[in-house]
């Protein structure tokens, strides 16, 4: 019997520590100990604690039935100790699959209530399903923007947790249904304050139109606030959810951050705390590994889509409050990879017993399950003799089709333009069908327009190259680029841009570009100095989705498409070329080479 955590939400003020709206904390139950399980009996006044942290399942909804089996072990040896299951999500929970997205995440809810999740932060993609209804996003004065997220906040038995949203007309904290900053709830006798955060790029990272009204709150000063607010209010662990993250790849040493990347945001953010203000951040957002302690913090995130979960043992001295020891595990893997189906899982044993996966948690998802089923497995006309395989920080075979996808797709471009981070899955050898398709690009993202000329798209392409976060891809051109003399021992990085032809783009010549309207009105910032100075040069059209468009597209054209498209991809033909001294991206220039 899994342990019910039943949560009160516990308001504060966004910009001070203010009292506390409802101050008693709920209490977590502890589950019954399984008949015949023997145990030492435990020293009074310590107790168990077993955090656990998922992130950024984006709809993989059958992996939650293999996490069930996981959590039920655990469940039952807290019991026995006298312990309790805490279980937080880091984010990013619905968008991604047809079994989330038909139904806008609803069935992502009924899964995390049936696993008996403590609480939840909001994730940037949170906001990509915009009103409740078909539309991205609002399409009216009467659409609310947040309609689909805050109808899915409405469902949960558990609190939606925000700190750092602020209304961007008047900075003060967000006042939705169902959202609180900060939890405070009872485990095993220990009072427990949960602070959620999201990275503060959110509103450059999801579509536009749904948080233009909102503005971030710095991520350090929004958990210090509320964290010192939920030691007040008697808080003895205080966790942090936030959808803000790092990597790491050696999981042996806890304490040994050589393998980490220490300028990641949530390094960042933990180094800032004062000590002994927060014990456990369960992060998210970057799709790694992160099983660390950072400044007397532990930092928890489990790569994405379902694959892992995180977990610390805190030893609680429940007389004093003091946190007495902590064990953090490494990402514990729910099948053999992530790539393996549940169907196909073995997940072995774990707490000393053997992980059975929830078949009545499967029951209860067989409909959305099978509604997502039929719609995946409609062919697409095309077969792929080979997997076409993404990258996010590189140019790749699949980034480079689908962008040529799109310019096919809408016809009067001269040129398109997509972000890498819109691609989410690789496309497998053997028939091509809408599910494929629909994996790499769930995001309803419509098509836009914009008029730039050759000068800006060699400008936003050399920002690109410079900058680490996902590479833009092109089709319609190949991009080149070079470091010129421009002071002494200095250099500075051009890029010459020409079409297809060979022929040479004009710095003043105008083109039409397609894009989505994602990036059009203002993801990642590339369009940022044209929607500032020539906002009419952007148009944002009202047709189907672009994938919808895509998948009209391939029944008649798909195989003659794609393989033109993939003897033009790189690696075999690079769209973005650069001397090899360069290294890779980000681009440096620190002495001309000519």
């Amino acid at each position: 019997m899994n342990t019910r955590i039943a949560l009160l939400a516990l308001l504060f003020s966004g910009c001070g520590a203010g009292a506390p709206v409802a101050l008693t904390p709920t209490a977590v139950q502890p589950t019954q100990a399984p008949v015949g399980l023997a145990t030492e009996p435990a020293t009074p006044d310590l107790v168990t604690l077993s955090i656990v942290g998922t992130n950024d399942l984006h709809g993989h909804l059958e992996r939650t039935a293999v996490l069930s089996g996981f959590l039920a072990n655990l469940r039952a040896a807290r019991a026995v100790d006298d312990g309790a299951v805490i279980l937080l999500d880091g984010g990013d929970m619905f968008q991604g699959t047809l079994e989330s997205n038909m139904v806008e995440g609803a069935s992502v809810v009924r899964a995390y209530d049936a696993l008996h999740y403590t609480a939840a932060t909001i994730g940037n993609h949170e906001f990509d399903y915009g009103p409740v209804g078909p539309a991205a996003t609002p399409q009216s004065a009467e659409d609310d923007p947040r309609g689909a997220l805050l109808a899915r906040a409405a469902e949960m038995n558990f609190p939606l947790l925000s700190a750092n949203l602020r209304v961007a007309a008047t900075g003060a904290p967000i006042e939705w249904p169902q959202v609180a900053p900060t939890a405070l709830v009872e485990a095993a006798g220990v009072k427990l304050g949960l602070v959620g955060v999201t990275t503060e790029g959110t509103l450059g990272t999801t579509i536009h139109a749904n948080v233009a009204d909102l503005a971030m709150a710095p991520l350090v000063e929004s958990i210090v606030t509320q964290a010192r607010a939920l030691r007040e209010a008697g808080a003895k662990v205080v966790i942090v959810l936030a959808h803000a993250g790092g990597r790491c790849h050696d999981f042996s040493d806890p304490d040994d951050l050589s393998s980490c990347d220490a300028d990641d945001e949530i390094f960042e953010v933990a180094r800032a705390l004062p000590a002994g203000l927060v014990d456990v951040i369960v992060a998210g957002h970057t799709h790694k590994g992160v099983a660390h302690r950072v400044n007397g913090v532990v930092v928890l995130e489990s790569y994405a889509y379902g694959r892992a979960f995180g977990r610390v043992d805190l030893v609680v001295d429940r007389s004093t409050g003091r946190v007495a020891s902590s064990h953090v595990f490494a990402p514990q893997e729910l099948c053999q990879d992530g790539r393996t189906p549940v169907s196909e899982c073995t997940p072995g044993e774990y707490e000393g017993a053997p992980v059975v996966v929830d078949a009545a948690l499967l029951a209860a998802m067989a409909p959305d399950m099978e509604h997502a089923r039929e719609a995946r497995e409609r062919s697409l006309g095309a077969t792929l003799s080979a997997p076409v395989s993404k990258s996010y920080t590189l140019e790749s075979p699949l980034g480079d089709l689908l962008v040529d996808l799109m310019r096919a797709a809408h016809a009067g471009g001269d040129v398109a333009l997509l972000n890498a981070g819109g691609v989410r899955a690789e496309w497998p050898a053997g028939p091509l069908t809408y599910g494929t398709l629909y994996e790499s690009f769930p995001f309803d993202n419509r098509f836009a327009t914009v008029r730039i000329t050759g000068a800006e798209l060699a400008e936003l392409i050399r920002r690109n190259l410079q900058g680490d976060h996902g590479i833009l891809l092109f089709s319609g051109l190949t991009a080149r680029a070079r470091c010129v003399a421009e002071g002494e021992g200095e250099g500075r990085l051009e890029v010459v841009l020409t079409r297809d032809g060979g022929r040479r783009i004009r710095p003043d010549e105008t083109l039409t570009l397609v894009t989505s309207d994602f990036l059009a009105t203002g993801g990642d910032g590339v369009f940022a100095e044209i929607r500032s100075a020539r906002p009419e040069a952007i148009r944002i059209e009202d047709g189907p989705p672009i994938r919808e468009a895509i998948a009209e597209l391939l029944p008649r054209a798909g195989d003659r498409l794609i393989r033109r498209s993939l003897r033009r991809a790189a690696p075999r033909r690079p769209r973005v070329v650069w001397p090899e001294a360069l290294g890779e991206r980000p681009l440096r220039c620190p002495v001309a080479t000519r």
